[in-house]
């Protein structure tokens, strides 16, 4: 019996240990992997940002890096009369506060970077609280990933939900 409990308890932390490698390790790498949030962008084409993002609106997720930190990550998106934007969800939860840290790094620096089919964009994040777009976007959202539209604002109202227009640096 004590062999089984020595051998799983190294099992244990064996596997403790890798998947702690594996997160450090994201931190180094060209971007995000699936969930797992990745290292600043260090490959891609600096471009000029469209006029219109309408080209996304199909389009399921993106990769963005914020500056301070240098972290990237994949995320959900929604465009609206030629406008892109990205909302985090989970605002106001006990796993949010661990999981959406991302929003926080804007208030301190907004300015991100898109890599999106190998074309880096410089650009910026502002949130948005209310106003004409919040209901389409949030509608679009309900679109791609929820199975229908939405139809209140009080999740961006009331903080669960934080919206963000990419705007121009």
């Amino acid at each position: 019996m004590k062999v089984l409990v020595k051998w799983v308890g190294i099992l244990i932390a064996s596997i403790v240990l890798a998947i702690g490698v594996f997160l450090f390790s994201m931190r180094f790498s060209d971007g995000p992997i699936a969930i797992f949030s990745g290292g600043p962008f260090s490959s891609g084409e600096i471009s000029a940002a469209p006029d219109s993002w309408e080209f996304l609106k199909d389009r399921g997720e993106i990769e963005f890096q914020t500056l301070d930190p240098s972290t990237s990550r994949i995320v959900w998106l929604g465009v609206n009369n030629d406008r892109l934007f990205i909302v985090s969800g989970y605002m106001n939860t006990n796993y949010g506060a661990i999981w959406k840290q991302w929003p926080h790094y804007l208030e301190n620096d907004d300015r991100v970077i898109l890599r999106i089919d190998g074309k880096i964009y410089e650009q910026r994040l502002a949130r948005v609280m209310d106003g004409p777009n919040v209901l389409p976007i949030l509608n679009e959202f309900g679109r791609k990933y929820g199975g229908g539209s939405i139809s209140s604002t009080e999740s961006i109202a009331n903080g669960d939900t934080w919206m963000f227009e990419v705007v121009d640096r």
